[in-house]
């Protein structure tokens, strides 16, 4: 299940991703303020947290870790590097991580179950700051060998994996060099760096987070599936249809994690899009079949 610890410079590497997106987050109130925000950091923002979300939703999860559907060489690749620029790690290191997770869902072995310590309020109290944020910083690295066989044997995605500190570097500086182009000024630059590079990244991390987090904790369980997996519908837009949990847990393979009426999910209408085009095929949509072997609960 595991290979080894995390070498001090890889924790300290971790530390530095995540502390400083939040940092700027954190700088963003004041900053939005009445200066330091125009509507050309809004687009960019924006873009780019579709481009990397999505990434990381459609590709590093429904496609990498569950193989929901199957892609052409151009997609796939193109999925691992938009994934790769939401700075969440490196594909074969995420998906390691994620298939780990629903081998041991909130049971010993998951790495961010926020069931870890018991069922009282402190210890949920540190179980929700462990599932959202404390588990990155865990000595423990999972058996990429193990979980990730395939990915490991895909020449393209082991080498998009090996170059994820290129696309930590571009997910970071392409939004500075459009907006000083658009603009045509250093200080375009910095704000859209500020915007659509640090607080993006950070906006997109805690969405990330909330799934291994809130998702495991608060919201309703229509289906009976692996953990204490949870549907919560405040998210359902910012996450693309991830918090659509419970489902994914009683369906991992799903495409469509909103299956029932008004459940939004961008990530599934984009793969639709790719399936039309011809990009994608054998797409493991939900059908009354499939939905009906799935067991209710009484949340239902």
């Amino acid at each position: 299940m595991l290979d080894g610890q995390r070498p001090p410079a890889e924790r300290l590497v971790v530390g530095i991703f995540t502390a400083t997106p939040m940092l700027a987050l954190i700088a963003a109130v004041p900053l939005a303020w009445g200066w330091g925000l125009s509507w050309t950091d809004i687009g960019l923002a924006a873009g780019f947290y579709l481009l990397s979300g999505l990434g990381v939703t459609i590709g590093f999860h429904r496609y990498f870790t569950h193989r929901a559907f199957k892609a052409n060489r151009g997609l796939r690749n193109g999925l691992a590097i938009a994934g790769s620029l939401a700075l969440q790690g490196d594909v074969i290191t995420w998906v390691a991580d994620h298939r780990r997770h629903h081998a041991y869902a909130d049971k010993e072995g998951d790495p961010h179950s926020p069931w870890l310590y018991g069922t009282t309020p402190v210890a949920l109290a540190k179980g929700f700051w462990h599932a959202h944020t404390g588990w990155l910083f865990g000595r423990d690295r999972t058996n990429a060998a193990r979980f990730t066989p395939d990915l490991l044997a895909d020449p393209d995605i082991a080498r998009i994996s090996r170059q994820f500190g290129l696309w930590t570097v571009l997910s970071l500086s392409t939004p500075a060099l459009l907006g000083g182009v658009i603009s045509m000024s250093w200080w375009g630059a910095l704000t859209a760096f500020f915007w659509a590079g640090l607080v993006r990244v950070a906006v997109l991390h805690h969405i990330t987070w909330s799934i291994n987090s809130i998702c495991h904790m608060i919201g309703n369980r229509p289906f009976a599936a692996q953990g204490k997996a949870t549907n919560f519908w405040p998210l359902a837009i910012l996450s693309m249809g991830e918090s659509w949990h419970n489902l994914h847990h009683a369906d991992p393979t799903c495409a469509r994690h909103g299956v029932q009426r008004g459940q939004l999910d961008m990530s599934a209408r984009l793969i639709q899009g790719f399936e039309k085009l011809g990009w994608a095929r054998d797409v493991r949509w939900p059908t009354p079949a499939r939905l009906a072997r799935l067991a209710p609960t009484q949340d239902a």
